[in-house]
């Protein structure tokens, strides 16, 4: 094996979905279970998730396979709806704005899919009483398609006699930042596409939000409850993800598998399959000496696609220049620093629209030297946690970006929220942790659940750079 860049990139894959190459994506695109929760007929679906857990890829992927079925499908990004309803302050005009707007674009894109170029859409729109269906179906009979490509054909025709369409809304919380016109914003457009799919028979929006994003407005506006039914958050198991890191090396190396095969293995079973590229053990320190490498990698992650990229690329680059044909323990103990800063880094970008002073919080959960003669390390109770917040507190107040302050209650909540904390139970040498998307209200009241709380290993060596080897020795690897 060797691991050129090109061979990294093909057998680990690109960070981002949206731009590898669709046949690629497709090849090693595992579907996990909230695929066919979210790719269906039904009107309205919202797929919530953090950022990297894989949204834009599941679009992706369930467009691909509308196409070749010959189904029309539109996708709405960020730039299309640039202006809508920026100045507007009456919330149900609001709505009434993103209705018009969301219905136009969609017009427009539909008709130039297939080669026209149509002037005055809003207006004819209106002759039809907004009816987008009727409007587009009886625009399109009317033209001659015979360049078309026998893919645009079929979609055509399956248009026209059965009136489908699926709308996908991707990447709406670019430039989000938690204040008050922006949550009013995406929360007039969750209202626009309910109203819009429940009046127009044959339209199916998919809408895909940050968990952050989604949390504010569900919690802000108490109108967002009438679509509560129709939220799917997106999560993997950390057996989905190894089964995803199985199916990418398998077929790399020519061997293709169906993914509920995959799906069907035992964890030591799929582990096998990743010895063409790296070590079977991991010969760590503490709790982590010799366990199996994938226990390791699933410990390390955040249960995000991207964060198991990012750490296989990095130790696969590590294992290039010593020129070895398999990644080995040395590989990863050298790149869990730049891992981590990675990841912190990451963190800070994404939320500090959100808590503008994130980065003191953060490194304020770094060990004092009291705990760590205590050997406390990153781990507490809810008493301790709120304790260790308010001693961060005492170097100023923290204000989230809509102007309220944050008592520590708020902050506690917001780390487990984004990740950088999660629930933690022992259970004999492993650690059983559970996140947000899997126990949401399990920090709410800080009530006791049985359950303490934890720095995720993820971030421990940013947090911990002047003693980096030490860091694995005081926590645990995940039960699964």
């Amino acid at each position: 094996m060797q691991f050129t860049e090109e061979n990294i990139a093909a057998i680990f894959g690109h960070e981002a979905a949206e731009d590898e190459d669709v046949d690629r994506l497709k090849s090693y695109y595992l579907k996990g279970h909230t695929f066919s929760q979210v790719s269906n007929d039904l009107p309205l679906r919202v797929l919530v998730g953090h950022k990297g857990i894989g949204k834009s890829a599941l679009f992706r992927i369930s467009m691909e396979e509308e196409r070749l079925r010959g189904k029309m499908s539109v996708l709405i990004k960020p730039d299309d709806i640039a202006g809508i309803g920026d100045k507007e302050e009456d919330f149900l005009k609001l709505i009434r704005e993103w209705k018009q707007g969301i219905v136009e674009i969609v017009a427009r894109k539909a008709l130039v899919s297939f080669g026209l170029l149509y002037d005055g859409v809003r207006g004819k729109l209106n002759e039809y009483g907004g009816r987008l269906i009727d409007f587009l179906q009886t625009t399109l009979k009317a033209k001659n398609y015979a360049d078309l490509k026998e893919s645009q054909q079929l979609i055509l025709k399956d248009f026209l006699s059965t009136g489908r369409i699926y709308i996908y809304l991707d990447d709406l919380d670019r430039g989000w930042q938690g204040q008050r016109a922006d949550i009013r914003k995406i929360s007039a457009l969750l209202n626009a596409v309910r109203d819009i799919s429940s009046d127009v028979k044959g339209i199916s929006f998919r809408i895909s939000l940050r968990s952050d994003v989604y949390y504010l407005v569900r919690t802000s506006d108490e109108s967002t409850d009438k679509i509560e039914g129709s939220v799917i958050w997106h999560s993997w198991t950390n057996h989905e993800i190894l089964s995803l890191l199985a199916k990418r090396v398998e077929q790399f190396f020519g061997r293709h598998h169906e993914t509920q095969t995959l799906i069907s293995l035992s964890q030591p079973i799929l582990a096998t399959k990743l010895d063409s590229v790296m070590s079977r053990s991991f010969k760590g320190k503490g709790s982590w000496s010799d366990i199996p490498t994938y226990r390791m990698l699933m410990s390390l992650i955040r249960k995000r696609p991207r964060d198991l990229v990012k750490l296989c690329t990095l130790a696969a680059r590590a294992a290039r220049e010593d020129g070895s044909e398999v990644i080995s323990t040395n590989h990863f103990n050298r790149v869990f620093e730049e891992y981590s800063q990675g990841r912190l880094q990451d963190t800070i970008n994404e939320y500090r629209s959100e808590l503008p002073d994130i980065e003191r919080l953060l490194f304020g959960m770094r060990p004092s030297k009291q705990e760590k003669r205590a050997s406390i390390g990153y781990s507490y109770a809810t008493d301790a946690l709120l304790k260790k917040i308010e001693n961060i507190q005492q170097s100023g107040v923290f204000k989230f970006a809509n102007g309220k302050a944050a008592d520590r209650q708020s902050l506690a909540a917001f780390m487990y929220k984004i990740n950088f904390l999660t629930a933690r139970k022992e259970d004999g040498d492993f650690i059983v942790r559970r996140y947000f998307e899997e126990s949401r209200y399990l920090s709410q009241k800080f009530a006791d659940f049985g359950f303490d709380w934890e720095v995720h290993p993820a971030y421990r060596w940013a947090l911990q750079p002047d003693n980096v080897t030490d860091v694995l020795i005081h926590m645990k690897p995940s039960a699964e």
